[in-house]
């Protein structure tokens, strides 16, 4: 008797600390599982978007995209621990009119900041410089609407003199008058120290080589670095 009240002793603490493993075993695994989610959950929220918004300046033509100056700006965020996802929206060939036409569906995720960069072409083809504003005002406008707490960036551009005294004045002058208009800030000029300058740029005298796109991500940090 002695001997099978022991045995049942001894059984009796075995099996009450296996379940105690086990119990200790479940909740640590619940403590992890917890963890891993609100880590996971945690990422997701603090992941906010930089979109860039314009035409082949931004998309990098000639160039891999990861070239291009968004990827450059992206690396930097990166670099500095930033949690923002870059998105590169530049379509080539794109000019004011239709990057309005655009703006719409591209804006079907929240946006921290937007950057926008258009009218390039518009001034290559001699588009009244009226209607590029106008077109401008319109895509700042759709941005605002559907958040009206997205940061703009307005990126202003020049056009080469052969154009016209008259003509690249008011066409320059459109940038910062847009800024100031709408309280958004404003690169002065994409391409400066980039455009005219035959090594930074490719065959085609416009589109900038790989250095060319460091140098103009600078011209973007610059402003950018001061929202972020």
């Amino acid at each position: 008797m002695r001997i099978l009240l022991m045995f049942c002793y001894i059984l009796l603490l075995i099996t009450s600390t296996s379940c105690r493993e086990t119990s200790d075993k479940k909740t640590s695994t619940s403590i992890e599982d917890i963890e891993a989610e609100d880590n996971m959950q945690a990422t997701t929220s603090k992941d906010k978007v930089i979109l860039f918004f314009g035409n082949s300046l931004t998309a990098g033509m000639g160039l891999d995209v990861e070239e291009a100056f968004p990827a450059v700006i992206e690396q930097k965020l990166d670099s500095l621990g930033l949690s923002y996802k870059v998105i590169n929206a530049g379509l080539s060939g794109e000019t004011t009119a239709s990057g309005k036409n655009r703006v719409e569906w591209i804006l079907n995720q929240k946006v921290a900041v937007f950057v926008l960069e258009l009218g390039a072409n518009d001034g290559l083809r001699g588009i009244p410089p009226s209607e590029t504003k106008s077109n401008l005002q319109a895509i700042i406008d759709v941005v605002r609407e559907k958040n009206p707490e997205t940061e703009i960036i307005l990126a202003g551009m020049q056009m080469p003199p052969n154009l016209g005294e008259d003509y690249t004045t008011e066409f320059k002058n459109i940038f910062p008058e847009l800024a100031e208009k709408n309280n958004i800030e404003l690169i002065p000029f994409l391409l400066e120290n980039v455009a005219g300058i035959p090594e930074l740029n490719q065959g085609d005298g416009i589109h900038p080589t790989v250095e060319g796109q460091k140098i103009m991500a600078e011209n973007v940090w610059v402003v950018l670095k001061d929202i972020l």
